[in-house]
């Protein structure tokens, strides 16, 4: 009987330390990060017998921080085909191609990126990666750095990253260039310049070309409804309003032409006007070379307290260069006829805020 009782006593304290065992394990469970709970109940599975379905996580020499590093992928990017690299930027944002709106843009379609930025090389990195990498062409990275189509990039240069609008369009089969623009009611000799391209160069099923200012067709249209290509519609006019913050880059003169482009219009004058820097900031590129350059020939690009950016398109002489800290109402260059333009103006973009002008 006095053995039966001990058999018992024992048993009972068997119980109570497994009891106070759990116990102490179900507190220290619901104190810890979420991610280290998943360790110690794959730990625990394990210790029952059963195995995990998924892989358990060692927690015994990492922290939480060390932990939630862990679980981050290395490449998040989907796309197999998209270079692993992020861009490193030394201003602004980086770059995200728009698509269409609910789906109804045509899969051969996308908008140009739109955000100016500055891109820091890095080892490895050539010209046509790093179009790859933001999603635009190799020219628009060439003209916008003055670069040759065969120059060697060195780690740590910079480079302006100026996309225009449009769109890229995917070639299908039976696609003529001519064919395109025509559907875009594009213009012939901006398409072939800014693809580097000519009326004989072949089109490959699959390759992409830049059409300037073009609008995305839909797919889905009303039949009772004509489809109708926009043009020298703008782009990005939906930013913040800074009233007082920019002034009129010209004295006199008058609007040639209202919003069009990246948020951008056209103030007419006479050749030579001066041209000034629309608000205080840092010259981020001066390009005065006087080609094409995208249709914007010379022009300067001023970035902002404010996280905007100006540009100044069309330049008939700058007189700043990158690097330049320049005054509210500072001349910077004057009118010309650079570019794409049928007469002296100055095409001006504000980028990142609502354009007063």
């Amino acid at each position: 009987m006095e053995f039966l009782t001990k058999i018992g006593y024992k048993k009972i304290c068997s119980n109570i330390n497994k009891i106070t065992i759990v116990a102490i394990a179900t507190v220290c469970y619901l104190s810890l990060p979420q991610i280290a709970k998943a360790g110690i109940f794959s730990a625990l599975t394990d210790l029952g017998g059963d195995k995990a379905s998924a892989k358990s996580i060692d927690i015994s020499s990492s922290s939480s921080q060390d932990m939630f590093l862990l679980e981050a992928p290395a490449n998040s990017d989907l796309n197999p085909h998209k270079s692993d690299k992020q861009p490193i930027l030394a201003f602004g944002n980086a770059l995200s191609a728009e698509i269409g709106p609910q789906g109804t843009v045509s899969d051969i379609e996308s908008r140009v990126s739109n955000e100016i930025s500055i891109y820091t090389v890095r080892k490895g990195d050539s010209i046509s990666s790093i179009a790859d990498m933001f999603d635009v062409s190799v020219n628009t990275i060439i003209w916008a750095n003055e670069l040759g189509r065969n120059t060697s990039l060195s780690e740590g240069q910079t480079l302006i990253i100026l996309p225009i609008s449009g769109i890229k369009y995917t070639v299908k089969k039976g696609d003529t260039i001519k064919g395109v623009v025509f559907r875009y009611k594009a213009d012939l000799d901006e398409v072939l310049q800014y693809n580097d391209l000519t009326l004989s160069s072949p089109l490959a099923v699959g390759d992409t070309i830049v059409i300037p200012d073009a609008e995305p067709s839909y797919t889905e249209i009303p039949k009772a409804v004509k489809a109708k290509t926009p043009t020298n519609k703008a782009h990005d006019t939906n930013g913040p309003f800074y009233p007082g913050y920019f002034i009129r880059p010209i004295a006199g003169g008058y609007k040639s032409q209202g919003l069009h482009g990246y948020n951008g219009v056209d103030l007419a004058a006479p050749i030579g006007t001066p041209i000034r820097a629309s608000a205080g900031g840092k010259v981020i590129s001066s390009i005065s070379n006087g080609s094409w350059n995208g249709g914007y020939g010379n022009y300067v690009i001023i970035a902002h307290d404010n996280g905007t950016k100006t540009l100044y398109a069309h330049t008939q002489k700058n007189f700043v260069k990158v690097g330049d800290i320049v005054e509210q109402g500072e001349m910077i260059a004057k009118i010309g006829v650079t570019g794409k333009t049928t007469g002296p103006h100055v095409h001006f973009e504000i980028r990142g805020a609502k354009n007063p002008f």
